[in-house]
């Protein structure tokens, strides 16, 4: 067998990411060889696979709920926004230069249909089922002559993909959405599309059937079911961080304290913020509160501020300073009071950075509470590294241009300590259970906070938790038997074409 399914949407946000999840853990807990597929993806969260490959992180949560390794095969073409004009293209987990949007769409993009379908039919040629996730809207009328990532995919692939299109009704709009989609497209492109899942629906269903009817009257396609809106389920993000600046991490709920005290964490939400992600173990701590903030006084009652990673340090850099967080900063620093630079947040705090490469800016001073000077090198460098600190194992991994050059204070993995300010090069450190409660022990020491980290929270567990819970919305809610025939034999015969199509 070698099944396959693309789940595109009618929106970006709609859900791909979390049905494609979802989909791939129940299949896996059938007994199915399963894995997922991107053909390009545009991201600032992404992550190193064990060969050393930067791929999104949302295909690197999907492969873990195949219960698979994540490789570069998941993910071709990785797309990373340095501004609002252009990306850096990482093509098979290496980067391969820079583009605007216009020299990708007009040609660059339709140049690397080849590679993407080759990377589908290797993964087509393991695994029982291949489950892929589309990009934004198929129905993007500008763009279908150079798509590779949704009808493009489905298309050209042998044998060819049959489409789910997932809308969200929490938005409003889903039935113009789904027969809009469908009557946008060409008609070997509607050919392929089965039908429709409805993602984020409130309230009883039996109120949404009639509606359901009507859309298979308009389209004779079918909805393969109807997930209710569950907080909380949101996997690693992608195009955009779906939390408000002053809201908590998505929609997680923060569990009552062990000690005395919550521990309030702030994220400083800079320009092209990348890898945000690493301070979801934070927000899985009970009583740890993680917000985004942007203003100098979100900073006073914060008992950590996080200086992330990001895509443009030197950007960054002087967005803080404009915003008054620079000298917020660095009074914290003075004043001994915890602060965590990661990746670019880790360049940001010390004392100059040499760009050439990123920015072109030349040598800009950084905030000078680290003895770090950085200088950006056109290799990037992606690795898995492991290691101790804080008496404790931990393993991260490595995304960055920036090389440091550590001057003095104590070593903090590949980084450095002065005071209650660290830095690190190091994603998802505090993925490491031990390691975090570690360094949440030494924050609140700092702080002042009777805070005690729970002895029992494991991250990996609360991810497969998660993963579980998706496999399980599509287990209960999505007409299962309907969903395999599809992934199994393809698109039904004879879809009725919907005007006016796709315009020549």
């Amino acid at each position: 067998m070698s099944g396959g399914l693309l789940v595109a949407g009618t929106t970006s946000d709609a859900g791909k990411s979390v049905v494609t999840a979802g989909i791939c853990r129940w299949l896996v807990r059938r007994g199915v060889k399963v894995a997922p597929f991107k053909a390009q993806n545009m991201s600032l969260n992404s992550f190193v696979t064990r060969e050393g490959a930067e791929i999104g992180r949302a295909q690197a949560m999907q492969a873990q709920a195949c219960r698979v390794e994540p490789t570069a095969l998941m993910n071709p073409v990785l797309l990373k926004p340095g501004g609002e004009q252009s990306s850096q293209v990482v093509l098979m987990g290496r980067p391969v230069g820079e583009l605007s949007a216009r020299g990708y769409h007009g040609g660059r993009q339709q140049q690397l249909l080849g590679t993407v379908l080759d990377c589908l039919a290797a993964l087509r040629g393991t695994y029982d089922a291949v489950i892929c996730e589309g990009a934004g809207s198929p129905a993007e009328i500008n763009l279908r002559r150079t798509d590779i990532v949704n009808m493009g995919i489905a298309r050209n692939a042998r044998p060819r993909l049959p489409v789910l299109v997932v809308g969200d009704i929490d938005r409003g709009g889903v039935f113009a959405s789904f027969f809009g989609t469908v009557a946008l497209l060409g008609r070997e492109d509607q050919e392929l599309v089965a039908g429709f899942l409805v993602n984020k629906f409130r309230g009883d269903v039996s109120l949404l059937e009639p509606g359901l009817d009507m859309l298979h009257g308009l389209t004779g396609r079918r909805t393969y079911g109807v997930l209710p809106f569950r907080h909380g389920l949101g996997i690693d993000e992608e195009d955009g961080m779906a939390v408000s600046l002053r809201g908590a991490v998505r929609e997680s709920s923060v569990a009552p304290p062990v000690g005395e005290d919550v521990l309030r964490v702030a994220v400083c939400a800079i320009p092209l913020m990348s890898n945000f992600t690493d301070v979801d173990a934070l927000a899985a701590e009970p009583g740890v509160v993680v917000r985004f903030v942007d203003r100098p006084e979100e900073l006073a009652d914060a008992d950590l501020v996080v200086v992330p990673g990001t895509r443009g340090t030197v950007r960054a850099l002087q967005w803080l300073r404009e915003r008054g967080l620079a000298d917020a900063l660095v009074r914290r620093a003075a004043d001994g009071r915890p602060v965590l630079g990661v990746c670019g947040g880790f360049q940001i705090l010390g004392e100059h950075i040499e760009d050439d490469v990123e920015s072109r800016a030349g040598q800009v001073d950084g905030l000078g509470v680290l003895p770090v000077r950085v200088r950006f090198a056109r290799e990037k460098t992606l690795a898995r590294p492991v290691g101790e600190a804080l008496g404790e194992p931990v393993e991260g991994y490595e995304i960055h241009h920036g090389i440091a050059d550590v001057m003095g204070g104590e070593t903090f993995l590949d980084g450095c300590r002065v005071g209650a300010v660290w830095g690190t090069h190091w994603h998802g450190s505090l993925e490491s259970d031990g390691f975090r409660r570690a360094f949440l022990r030494e924050v609140a020491a700092a702080a002042g906070r009777r805070f005690v980290p729970a002895p029992d929270t494991s991250f990996a567990a609360l991810r497969e938790e998660q993963l579980d819970r998706l496999g399980d919305l599509i287990e209960e809610h999505a007409d299962t038997d309907a969903l395999w025939r599809l992934i199994e034999s393809g698109a039904p015969q004879g879809l009725p074409f919907i005007p006016p199509g796709a315009p020549a």
